[in-house]
């Protein structure tokens, strides 16, 4: 076994102890080719490289774009989904997908920058120093190439001069042993022939030495010259051989350091989707849609053969389809609140729309002059009987125009509310006073550290004179306090709604009261005319509408249902220049800046609202004390009749 282990060990140790310049010193042009091939191996490596960056650079693109696509878009009612814990959840996934695309780009700069651009550089190094190996070893070639010509010449002109003294020798003894010739050729001959064997005398030291020359640098070239070039050459490729390997560990360091950093992802991943809890979510919905009316209750006997009169429990469902007890029947409206669609439309009809907002300080003399009128001097609406008579009896395209300005007061209706929010059910409507006064608080406490800051300014400037004149801080100290006063006097109002609600909302959940304000509701119901609306606030302070108009609109709904999709564009009536930029937030407005000229295409009605219009695609309403309207005397515009 140790001498299979030791002969193991020699033959390992003459194999890593190789040399090309001993053992491939005839190889040189196959050399040239295994050489030539490393460097297309390493610029192929190199594109493999480039190719897997690139790679890694579209997918942390396409990982991005997924994490941006599903994130929630802001004011939108996504956003009111993540208040559930898997929604959230959902959302802290979106944010570490995005990290774990950062580290996918980050094996990709790190690719390119420790790996591509050095191999690049390398192989530009490589390059020149193996044309500068081989350009060593074509001239050493050439040399002991060179050399071999000069020894086979000084060879053929040895062999050459040899044979011309032979022949010199033999015509001498030819002459010397003719007797007929003379002395003097005999003499003549004989010098020639001498001259003939001191050239080929020549000519062989000459080629003796040419091949000690020769030997000694062909020697020379395939034991010193030749070995010393393959031997840099074969140290060159063995570089070329561990800075490939040395890039392949780079390449899978590459991955390993950014695995931490993908493991923290994936772990905030994990922990994203443990985070979600389901009672949590449940308990959501129920304070999103919790609406705090009580159920309804026991239906109570009602003897026909007694001429008396129906008493039915407060919360009956059959009490909101009876005609008496229109205070009821809010109630029930607010509990069956899923069947009140038709009715919100009667409403809509029943009463103008909702007030604009009121313009800005200080308003310029063209404001003032097209200003709303205030809510006591709006325009009485008209009957809805006689409304609905106007509407049916209109022709087509008034028919049109009419239910289009329906349709926008409609959307401009339900997207804002009435202030006090008493369109919403009444713990709805608690949890939006409640939100609305927290944001005041925190506006009302933004302006007092602004006011304090003003303040302490204002004394440091009136002990210091050289900083600044101290009156000039007194109109933005004004403008800040007359806003405090506001937003606490909007506090104030949001606080007595609430008081309100939540008081009603006890009163729902005290049996006893309950109870007794039944009996009182029904003994002070009134008999009113079907033909005259009555506006009724319910316990929970909104609107209550009067069902005997919705039975005469049902007869007629079906004819128009279908006419708000048939919608032809308005003519315009002349055009508008904004005096105040306007947000238009609620749904049928339209958003303006100041100075923006736009067509109006509706007047105002009484009802504070002018219709404009920006191009064939975007119109809605615009306060008209923001406005200034130029009318267009022979232009015939839209007609309203609401």
């Amino acid at each position: 076994m140790q001498t299979n282990s030791g002969s193991f060990g020699r033959n390992f140790t003459e194999t890593m102890s190789v040399s090309w310049g001993t053992e491939l010193w005839d190889q040189f042009d196959n050399l040239e080719k295994h050489t030539h091939w490393g460097i297309e191996f390493v610029e192929r490596y190199s594109k493999f490289v480039k190719e897997r960056s690139e790679i890694e650079l579209s997918y942390a693109k396409q990982i991005r774009n997924l994490s941006k696509k599903y994130q929630p878009k802001k004011n939108s009612r996504e956003e009111e989904e993540y208040k559930y814990t898997s929604c959230r959840a959902f959302l802290m996934t979106l944010g570490e997908l995005n990290d774990y695309a950062g580290q996918h780009e980050v094996i990709a700069e790190n690719l390119s920058t420790h790996i591509l651009s050095e191999l690049t550089r390398y192989i530009q190094e490589l390059k020149a120093e193996r044309k500068s190996h081989f350009h060593d070893g074509r001239r050493a070639q050439q040399h002991i190439e060179n050399s071999w010509k000069q020894l086979e010449s000084s060879k053929r002109r040895f062999e050459r001069d040899c044979k011309e003294a032979d022949r010199a020798q033999q015509y001498f003894d030819k002459i010397d042993a003719d007797i007929n010739v003379t002395k003097a050729d005999v003499e003549k001959a004989r010098q020639q022939a001498q001259l003939k064997h001191q050239v080929a005398e020549d000519s062989k030291n000459e080629y003796l030495t040419y091949l000690q020359k020769f030997n000694k640098e062909q020697n020379e070239h395939y034991y010193t010259l030749i070995p010393h070039i393959f031997q840099r050459i074969q140290e060159m490729e063995e570089r070329r051989i561990e800075r490939v390997g040395e890039s392949m560990r780079t390449f899978s360091e590459v991955d390993r350091k950014v695995l931490p950093i993908v493991s923290k992802c994936l772990d905030g991943m994990t922990k994203a989707a443990e985070s979600i809890e389901p009672k949590t979510d449940t308990r959501q919905v129920v304070e999103s849609y919790k609406s705090g009316f009580e159920p309804p209750g026991d239906v109570e006997v009602e003897d026909y053969g007694v001429a008396m009169r129906r008493t039915v429990s407060e919360s009956s469902y059959l009490n909101s389809r009876g005609e008496g007890g229109k205070q009821s029947r809010r109630n029930s409206r607010g509990k069956l609140w899923p069947f009140i669609r038709r009715n919100k439309l009667m409403s809509l009809l029943a009463s103008p729309r909702q007030p604009p907002p009121p313009p800005p300080t200080s308003p310029s003399p063209g404001g003032v002059a097209n200003g709303p009128p205030s809510p006591q001097q709006a325009r009485e609406p008209l009957p809805l009987s006689h409304r609905l008579n106007e509407f049916m009896t209109s022709g087509s395209k008034h028919r049109r125009q009419c239910l289009r300005s329906l349709k926008r007061g409609l959307s401009l209706k339900l997207g804002s509310g009435p202030e006090d929010c008493s369109h919403l059910p009444p713990e709805q409507r608690r949890k939006k006073l409640q939100s609305r006064i927290n944001d005041l608080n925190k506006d009302i406490q933004k302006e007092l550290d602004q006011r304090d800051a003003l303040t302490k300014m204002r004394d440091v400037y009136m002990k210091n004179p050289h900083m600044g004149d101290p009156s000039s801080v007194d109109s933005r100290l004004e403008e800040v306090t007359q806003n405090i006063d506001k937003l606490q006097l909007d506090a104030r109002k949001y606080e007595g709604w609430l008081a309100e609600v939540e008081s009603r909302l006890a009163e729902k959940g005290d049996p006893h009261r309950r109870q007794s304000g039944l009996y009182d509701s029904q003994a002070t119901t009134p008999v009113t005319n079907n033909h005259a609306p009555v506006n009724r606030e319910s316990p929970d302070g909104s609107y209550t509408e009067d069902h005997s108009t919705e039975r005469h609109f049902k007869s007629r709904s079906t004819e128009f249902d279908d006419d708000f999709d048939d919608e032809d564009p308005l003519p315009t009536i002349g055009t508008c220049k904004s005096l105040y930029p306007f947000e238009g937030q609620n749904e049928g407005t339209i958003s303006m800046v100041e100075g923006e000229l736009l067509y109006v295409i509706e007047d105002d009605k009484g009802d504070g609202w002018t219709r404009v219009r920006r191009n064939e695609e975007e119109e809605g309403y615009v306060p008209t004390s923001y406005i200034k309207v130029f009318f267009d005397t022979n232009a015939k515009g839209a007609m309203t009749y609401i």
